[in-house]
């Protein structure tokens, strides 16, 4: 029985210590939220594997928007968006608004900015929507949003002195175009490009209550996702949003 006791006192002991460690290591806790958009799953999570700085949690949408009822939303440091997704209950919506009273920070990617086309507080969050139908917006009729294939951006550094991109020079990607966004005259624009077949804004920042917020338009397939310039935005993003 001694020996019994000793032996579970040794793993107790030893699961403290790794538990201690994990939290003497102070790696950022993310959330990364996808559902109802194909990807390629293994080169994209291999972004956030690589990353030394943050431990992930994967979260697939099922029926609704279930990660806004999470036990661990809160108590996470940033919350990564990469869905497509249109389900939310009011409940639900409660969740996600409560990120911004806990200040926990928002990265958005890509074709997330077409996520809860009828839900006007997630546009605010982000600071911009991408239509997927036409809307009506202060008597005025905005047309959809376009996805034009893709195709060579060349990425323009225009805040320079931003700790997302800091010391980054302009770059070059491989990417799906977006065209005709709505972006809103409140966000920080970290990222441009002159390409006709794209937006202008490619990347943006602001604040949203306790809480910091980014947008990154880049994001289609593992031609961007292994591009260093893009894994150091997304990085320098997290890292921003959590406050570090």
């Amino acid at each position: 029985m001694r020996a019994r006791w000793m032996a579970v006192s040794l793993v107790a002991g030893l699961a403290a210590g790794t538990a201690l460690a994990g939290e003497a290591e102070g790696k950022l806790k993310v959330l990364v939220v996808w559902g109802g958009h194909g990807f390629t799953r293994d080169p994209f999570f291999q972004m956030f594997k690589d990353n030394a700085d943050i431990a992930y949690t994967e979260v697939k949408h099922n029926k609704t928007s279930e990660v806004y009822e999470r036990d661990d939303l809160l108590t996470s440091n940033v919350v990564v968006l990469y869905d497509f997704w249109q389900n939310i209950t009011e409940e639900q919506k409660k969740g996600f608004l409560s990120l911004f009273e806990k200040g926990v920070g928002l990265v958005v990617l890509h074709h997330a900015l077409a996520t809860y086309q009828a839900w006007p507080e997630f546009e605010k969050a982000v600071g911009g929507k991408f239509l997927l139908a036409p809307e009506k917006k202060d008597g005025v009729v905005v047309t959809p949003g376009s996805g034009t294939g893709t195709g060579p951006l060349n990425i323009h550094v225009c805040s320079k002195d931003h700790p997302i991109t800091k010391d980054m020079e302009d770059f070059k990607l491989q990417d799906e175009y977006y065209n005709k966004c709505r972006v809103s005259p409140e966000v920080t624009v970290l990222l441009t490009t002159d390409c006709p077949g794209n937006q202008k804004e490619v990347a943006w920042c602001r604040e949203q209550g306790k809480s910091r917020v980014v947008y990154i338009m880049s994001g289609h397939d593992q031609r961007v996702y292994n591009d260093p310039n893009y894994r150091k935005v997304l990085a320098n993003a997290i890292k921003w949003a959590a406050r570090r």
